[in-house]
């Protein structure tokens, strides 16, 4: 059998067992509710939701923006050090 096929037969299995599993979890959250309780907000929002991933491409363009962020704030830090040395001489 080839690897790729067995794997990918797994997932669906795995893919099958999580919708089953959220089916029941969303019961027993409708159950609590129902007997006046409440769910908690965190747990509600953790459950189901895939991780968001960055690019590559999307990470550089960040560090970019971020370096000329702060290469801008050192050039005002510089350029204020200067005019401060400047007003005590005179």
């Amino acid at each position: 059998m080839d690897i790729v096929k067995a794997l990918k037969k797994e997932e669906a299995k795995l893919e099958k067992h999580a919708k089953n599993a959220l089916k029941h979890l969303s019961a027993v959250r409708e159950a609590i509710t129902a007997f006046g309780g409440s769910v908690a907000a965190s747990a509600k929002s953790v459950v189901g939701k895939k991780k968001r991933k960055l690019s590559a491409a999307g990470r550089a363009k960040i560090s970019r923006a971020a370096k000329a962020r702060w290469a801008k704030v050192r050039a005002a830090k510089a350029k204020a050090g200067k005019t401060s040395k400047t007003a005590k001489a005179a």
